[in-house]
């Protein structure tokens, strides 16, 4: 999506998110920090702290309280080519994070700045001809052993296409399947890639989710994170 295409939706963001997700029964921020907490669990199992998080796309901000509050002595960079929306993250969270303009092609940071690299539900957002591109950017400027992170909307899920059909940032989003979005980071210089599905259940059916971490690996969730490592120099 371009630059001036998400910047008018910027300012209706989040209730036009939450509207579209209504059938789930949650909130986008239950979404948000679901999301965190995956990610700090599992980095938490390797003992590796990360100095420094970009937050790629990280729109108006909803991560950053929780990311923040996950990681306390991590710097955190949030990335996004929407001026709008970055001016929103920072009147909503000032000093939580840096707040940086780019043009959606090159990422502005050096070779190997970031420990943990963030995206979420940010590349259906992005013509598919440009992915490929843009995670080697990701590769580049992430740290050997370091991680990436990358969720996304699963097509596979029904209650997933219906809240995609229905908001009307989406209008012009294209789903991923989890197996080709493997396949496009694995092709952008990443040599381990692996795939975990999760929300599988809504608010009324939530006496389930117990259960949850045992789907992970079952393609129905209605989201899917890819998490690849950069090789250790």
């Amino acid at each position: 999506m371009l630059e001036a295409e998400f910047d008018q939706f910027a300012a209706e963001y989040r209730d036009q998110h939450a509207a579209s997700i209504r059938l789930s029964g949650e909130t986008p921020d239950y979404f948000a920090k679901y999301k965190i907490e995956d990610i700090a669990r599992l980095l938490s199992r390797s003992c590796r702290t990360p100095e420094k998080i970009l937050d790629f796309g990280g729109g108006v901000g909803n991560s950053l309280p929780y990311m923040s509050e996950a990681f306390l002595d991590s710097s955190i960079v949030l990335l996004d080519p929407s001026k709008e929306s970055l001016g929103i993250a920072q009147a909503r969270f000032p000093g939580k994070a840096e707040f940086q303009h780019y043009d959606g092609k090159a990422i502005p940071f050096e070779k190997n700045s970031f420990d943990l690299i963030f995206a979420a539900c940010v590349f259906h957002h992005i013509p598919a001809h440009l992915h490929i591109g843009l995670l080697r950017e990701i590769e580049r400027v992430l740290a050997p052993g370091g991680s990436l992170f990358l969720y996304e909307h699963n097509p596979l899920n029904p209650l997933t296409l219906h809240a995609v059909s229905n908001c009307p940032f989406d209008t012009n989003a294209v789903l991923v399947r989890a197996r080709e979005m493997r396949k496009r980071i694995v092709a952008a210089g990443f040599k381990k890639a692996e795939v975990t599905y999760r929300f599988f259940f809504p608010r009324p059916l939530a006496v389930f989710r117990v259960f949850e971490r045992f789907l992970t690996r079952v393609p129905l969730g209605a989201q899917y994170y890819v998490h690849a490592v950069k090789p250790d120099a």
